[in-house]
């Protein structure tokens, strides 16, 4: 009997319909409940999109007619003996005529001229053939600010800040010399850094001039390697050359 064929039935003579098996039940989290409860805590009613439940208008209060009508003021009662305006004068009142002043207004008017203190004109100044004026006050041209008490006059507030600059400056300096006497730092003097510069060129000289003693071709790894070595030497006595003639001060360790 071959393996792989299926056994011989008489039930499996005639084909039967397949029929698709019923999916896996749905997953479900144990801790549904428990975050949904943990949601409704930290939500905060009408915080994005209005109330959540909005009461809705009852039938009965439809739109009237004239109801969106300003109502008139309520009516006052009329007092026949309160506060009346003055009367009308009579036909026979006639006001008072013929009154004159004797005051002469045109002289009066010259007197004022003539004694009276003139303009002064406002100072302008022009600028172009034009006839183009500008006000003098406001363009700087009039040399008011060097007339004032104050002028070239330091402020307080920078003499303020100028002491307080310099007071820093001598607390640093303390500081920095008792630092140096603690650290038994000890400063070159100007004899002793002439000194220091001097021979530090001097010893570039004789570098220098060894190298320019190198022959022209370099074709063997000796001539390399002794090239090389003066370069660096150049470097590092040019390095220290540079450092002692930007710094005036100088101070070494005690040995």
């Amino acid at each position: 009997m071959d393996p792989t064929c299926p056994s011989e039935s008489i039930y499996n003579l005639i084909p039967s319909d397949w029929k698709e098996p019923p999916p896996p039940p749905r997953y479900i989290s144990v801790f549904k409940t428990a975050v949904k409860e943990d949601m409704k805590k930290v939500k905060t009613a009408m915080k994005t999109m209005g109330p959540p439940k909005v009461e809705v208008p009852s039938p009965k209060d439809f739109l009237k007619k004239h109801s969106k009508e300003k109502a008139a003021p309520p009516k006052k009662k009329f007092d026949r003996f309160g506060t009346k305006k003055p009367p009308v004068p009579l036909r026979t009142d006639h006001p008072v005529m013929g009154v004159q002043s004797g005051k002469n207004f045109i002289n009066t008017n010259a007197a004022d001229v003539i004694m009276g203190v003139a303009k002064k004109p406002k100072p302008i100044y022009v600028d172009k053939r034009t006839g183009d004026k500008h006000d003098l006050e406001s363009s700087g041209l009039v040399p008011k600010y060097i007339n004032k008490k104050d002028y070239g006059v330091t402020p307080e507030y920078i003499c303020k800040r100028n002491e307080e600059v310099k007071n820093a400056q001598e607390e640093y300096d303390k500081y920095v010399q008792e630092s140096l006497r603690k650290a038994a730092m000890k400063r070159l003097s100007d004899e002793e850094r002439e000194g220091v510069l001097q021979g530090l060129k001097k010893n570039w000289e004789e570098v220098h001039k060894e190298f320019q003693s190198l022959s022209v071709f370099i074709d063997s790894l000796p001539k390399k390697i002794r090239k090389q070595r003066l370069e660096e030497e150049m470097k590092q006595l040019e390095h220290d050359i540079g450092v002692i003639e930007k710094h005036k001060i100088i101070y070494i360790a005690n040995k």
